[in-house]
């Protein structure tokens, strides 16, 4: 593409943005009221259209534009980090199952939270991940001598040395090629146990009914699948992981698992 072509892309993506701009500006001078009435009145018009399977595409779009608003603001609200964290209580699945002295591998590890509860214990935590401005912010917000973070791609290189613990919250389900990468876990960690974390795939009516509408239907569109029971225990089971428990906690399943090692 010449210059010239880049620049008028350029200039044209700064005056959509500007006018974007002005727009939210103008409607969040509006009293809330008028807001919810307009909002109101465009769902009741995307909802009457004759074409109902039409007009479901439209209300599911409208809906993931909300939800994405949603979870920016209650981050926002929570200062950070995603309420989820504290209304969803997942932490303790971890921190209950993981003793001191133990050295615990946490694999995509994002903002460090779960990470920095599980160093709580006095357990030794090694937290990594693909993306380098996360780990920045974990490492400025949590500091303790037994914590480390670390950038890395763990489908490609895992921090040298063995691990008690193995975590994988909210993590297998972004990876392609789970098996191999959990054999290779095995391998080279040698982890005793695994505390995992993943979606379940029939937590909501809606779901099989996007697909059948030829949308997008998972929660989150780095996702390569999202789970049934039997589907994740023969996952692991292939994997050569040992299922010990599995609880089915806000539309997620937590599972225990050992290696046939142990």
């Amino acid at each position: 593409m010449d210059p010239e072509a880049r620049g008028n892309i350029y200039r044209a993506h700064q005056l959509k943005e500007k006018i974007w701009n002005l727009l939210v500006a103008i409607a969040a001078s509006m009293p809330s009221s008028l807001r919810k009435l307009q909002c109101r009145l465009v769902f009741a018009a995307a909802a009457k259209g004759s074409d109902a399977s039409a007009a479901l595409r439209e209300l599911f779009s409208m809906q993931d534009d909300l939800m994405h608003k949603l979870e920016q603001t209650a981050t926002r609200y929570e200062g950070g980090i995603h309420p989820k964290h504290r209304v969803m209580g997942y932490h303790s699945f971890f921190v209950e199952r993981i003793k001191a002295g133990e050295k615990v591998l946490d694999v995509g590890c994002g903002n460090g939270s779960v990470a920095f509860s599980m160093a709580e214990t006095g357990a030794i935590v090694t937290g990594i991940d693909i993306n380098e401005s996360l780990i920045q912010s974990a490492r400025h917000r949590y500091e303790r001598d037994n914590l480390s973070f670390i950038v890395g791609d763990v489908t490609k290189v895992l921090p040298s040395g063995c691990f008690d613990v193995v975590v994988l919250s909210n993590v297998l389900e972004h990876i392609d090629d789970r098996q191999q990468f959990l054999m290779t876990v095995c391998e080279k960690a040698r982890p005793k146990r695994f505390l995992i974390r993943v979606p379940m795939i029939n937590r909501n009516w809606v779901i099989p009914l996007r697909k059948e509408l030829g949308m997008s239907y998972l929660s989150d569109p780095t996702h390569f699948l999202e789970y049934t029971r039997d589907d994740l225990e023969v996952e692991l089971r292939d994997a050569g992981l040992i299922v010990e428990s599995v609880e089915t906690v806000w539309g997620e399943f937590w599972i225990q698992a050992r290696t046939c090692q142990e």
